[in-house]
């Protein structure tokens, strides 16, 4: 599927590796719909990006905002063609702790709900849109890229409940395209290593240093023009189809 002339619904939108995939999509000439929970953020993303991209305000974890999203995305540009899966929370708490707490159950179920039941939720809401499009020549109507991590694999010590989400869109993977082969919908999984986004913008250089070292080569943070470059990659070339994509430099986490 050609990215230019496409449109496009990116959750998790507003800012860090989904604003850069949008900013991908509209340079390469698709529309694109931004689905996020931070509104001020949308806005200033959707100011930067012009006149092809929309925002809407959308809790995944909340499934009559992710229907009324859906259903407004198509109103805005008349169809959907490609989905990616940005949105997601990274709590990090040990399931037993120094001082004997126990890790808070509501936050284990808020990240299984938010990184993955949410997740589904937009894929089926979105695919649902997606069937009813026309095929393309060799019978394509649409593209799912979902963002898992490598602490599918590599969890470290603290990230048992964000690990658990990742590892489960890691394992719905081959699953969902099997399911939505027939309707002519890929699906495929990008699990990102240690990237520069807004959630290390804080952390101190030393320790911005320190991760990128935990790659082989090269020896840097990834960035979200990588993370778009990958996707925009993945919608154009229709073989790619159930695979989860490491884009990690390499890297292997250390278990702290």
């Amino acid at each position: 599927m050609k990215v230019d002339g496409s449109v496009g619904l990116v959750t998790g939108g507003a800012s860090g590796l989904g604003l850069g995939a949008a900013r991908s999509f509209v340079s390469a000439g698709a529309e694109v719909v931004l689905v996020d929970i931070n509104e001020n953020r949308g806005a200033e993303a959707v100011a930067t990006l012009g006149n092809n991209a929309r925002f809407i305000t959308c809790d995944v974890s909340d499934a009559a905002d992710v229907a009324e999203a859906v259903k407004a995305a198509v109103e805005a540009f008349g169809r959907l063609d490609i989905l990616v899966n940005a949105a997601g929370i990274a709590p990090a708490q040990r399931v037993v702790a120094r001082d004997g707490t126990l890790h808070d159950l509501e936050i284990f179920r808020q990240t299984i709900g938010i990184n993955l039941v949410g997740m589904f939720d937009v894929i089926r809401n979105v695919a649902g849109v997606m069937a009813g499009n026309e095929p393309s020549e060799d019978g394509e109507r649409g593209v799912i890229v979902n963002v898992a991590s490598i602490a599918a694999y590599d969890g470290q010590i603290g990230q048992a409940a964000y690990s658990a989400s990742k590892g489960g869109i890691v394992g719905m993977t081959l699953p969902l395209a099997r399911d939505l082969a027939g309707l002519g919908i890929r699906v495929m999984t990008i699990a990102p290593g240690i990237m520069d986004t807004p959630l290390l913008a804080s952390a101190p250089q030393e320790l911005k240093d320190s991760l990128a070292n935990l790659a082989a080569f090269p020896k840097r943070l990834g960035t979200p023009d990588d993370f778009a470059k990958l996707v925009v990659a993945i919608v154009e070339n229709t073989m790619l189809n159930g695979e989860v994509i490491r884009l990690d430099a390499a890297a292997r986490m250390p278990a702290k």
